[in-house]
């Protein structure tokens, strides 16, 4: 039986020190993806180590991150949401300092590890934290804001890396989470309230098979561009993988407390929402990934002048998102989410179509613009849509797999957009990077696109004097699954 937070979270300080200390947190988190990519010539001329040493700077991070969300989802709703989320805090706050302070590659990528496990804690019960102490009216407002932070900390990874890598230092990519970390520690303790999720012990054949699905899936995602998809470590990781995610899905199915209970996806909203966010994580990783390149080593702007210029792609969710939370909350956020999706598509195809070697920044700035009020559109009612198609004793659950699934999303799209790239392309010179990045562009349109349409399966109910999508998780549970 869940516990009841709102008085308790009432005395602590309320949704807007919730809203506070898990925008920043869910931000450090989000950010650390992506900002080592700008410092990696920088890391190997100080630390030494081979091409597949400096990609697993990166890969290291996001495998831990993605295989460990569901669990660390789990073990809040067990433990309580506030403690595990304290304790992922730590881990991730105390790995920051260590890879700051790496003395050689290695140990760099151990960091960096660590880092991804504790914030695949922290990660989640961000936003089921959030919850518990926003009024369900509110909720879509505050999602809003929750959400165009964490947008704007996936999409500006690689200015903020690049900037503090050429004005000051590599090292203090990492630095900048430990001082931000250690005041949201004790902030955290004292105004957030504890809350649980349904009680039942941990789901341990669950999470083996999960872990060990996604331990697969991602680790051939992140190797398979650079050593081949018939590479037979990759292989075996992505059949292997393969092969334990159906198992778990027929755990889930079957088991009384299962980790992530297959009965969910039964709801439309649920499932309609986590779909859209695979695929539009897809698109966009992809996308950003190859556009951050082009614009250094194609145009030849610097790493902060590049960042520069993404910002009205990449800031415009600190803009329009909380609007369009609050537009979410008077017409339902399924309009709202396909809106952006269309709109991301739109952007991306019409980047697609301007690119050259020498194209000029006006050209490209209609595609930065809408590609960001898309992605605000997006995240805005997104986090309300997943959090309002469950029990609020299952939110953590909900919370869990809706991340896990963005960051497979965000992982198979750098790998695939990266391996189009390669075939059509490549760094030879210019003009065979645009011919790469083209084909690319228009993969990542045509996949947000499509989670464009899985965001119309979303089903809308009417309430006198106004249209909601799937809100009072209990009831919409059953009407959406009709």
């Amino acid at each position: 039986m869940s516990q009841q937070t709102a008085p308790t979270t009432a005395r602590r300080g309320g949704a807007t020190w919730a809203l506070v200390i898990t925008s920043v947190a869910g931000f450090m988190a989000s950010l650390d993806n992506l900002v080592v990519t700008t410092a990696l010539p920088s890391i190997r001329e100080d630390l030494g180590g081979a091409l597949d040493d400096l990609e697993w700077t990166v890969s290291a991070y996001t495998l831990t991150f993605a295989v460990l969300l569901m669990f660390g989802a789990a073990l809040g709703d067990r433990f309580g949401r506030r403690r595990l989320f304290l304790a992922g805090l730590t881990v991730f706050t105390g790995a920051s300092a260590a890879a700051a302070m790496a003395p050689g590659i290695d140990s760099l990528i151990a960091a960096r590890a660590v880092q991804g496990a504790g914030a695949a804690v922290m990660m989640p019960l961000t936003l089921t934290l959030l919850t518990a102490a926003v009024p369900a009216a509110k909720r879509g407002t505050v999602y809003g804001i929750w959400g165009a932070v964490n947008g704007l900390a996936v999409a500006s990874g690689p200015l903020i890396g690049g900037s503090l890598t050429e004005h000051v230092s590599w090292h203090w990519i990492f630095w900048l989470n430990v001082p931000v970390g250690l005041a949201l520690l004790p902030l955290a303790r004292l105004r957030l309230a504890e809350s649980h999720g349904t009680g039942a012990p941990l789901d341990i054949p669950g999470t083996l098979l999960a872990s060990g699905g996604l331990f697969g899936i991602v680790y051939g995602l992140v190797r398979g561009p650079a050593d081949g998809w018939t590479d037979a470590v990759v292989l075996a990781g992505l059949l292997a993988g393969g092969a334990l995610l159906v198992a778990f899905v027929v755990h889930g199915s079957r088991a009384r407390n299962a980790m992530l209970p297959m009965r969910l996806f039964r709801s439309r909203a649920f499932a309609g929402i986590n779909a859209a966010s695979l695929l539009m994580f897809l698109g966009m990783f992809g996308s950003i990934f190859l556009l951050s390149q082009y614009m250094q080593g194609v145009l030849g702007y610097s790493p902060t002048e590049a960042g520069l210029r993404m910002l009205p792609w990449t800031g415009m969710p600190m803009l329009v998102a909380p609007v369009a939370g609050m537009l979410s909350d008077r017409i339902g956020g399924r309009p709202v989410v396909a809106a952006g999706l269309f709109l991301q598509a739109v952007g991306l195809g019409y980047l697609a179509s301007v690119v050259t070697a020498d194209v000029s920044y006006a050209a490209q700035l209609p595609g930065l613009i809408v590609s960001g009020i898309g992605m605000a559109l997006y995240f805005a009612p997104a986090a309300n849509l997943v959090m309002s198609s469950v029990r609020s004793s299952e939110q953590g659950i909900a919370s869990g797999a809706n991340n896990a699934l963005r960051e497979v999303g965000g992982a198979l799209g750098i790998a695939i957009m990266s391996s189009i790239f390669s075939a059509r392309g490549g760094y030879e010179s210019a003009q065979s990077f645009v011919d790469g990045l083209r084909p690319a562009l228009v993969t990542g349109a045509a996949t947000v696109a499509l989670g464009g349409l899985a965001a119309l399966l979303i089903p809308a109910r009417r309430i006198p004097g106004r249209i909601v999508t799937s809100a009072e998780p209990a009831p919409a549970l059953e009407a959406s699954t009709r």
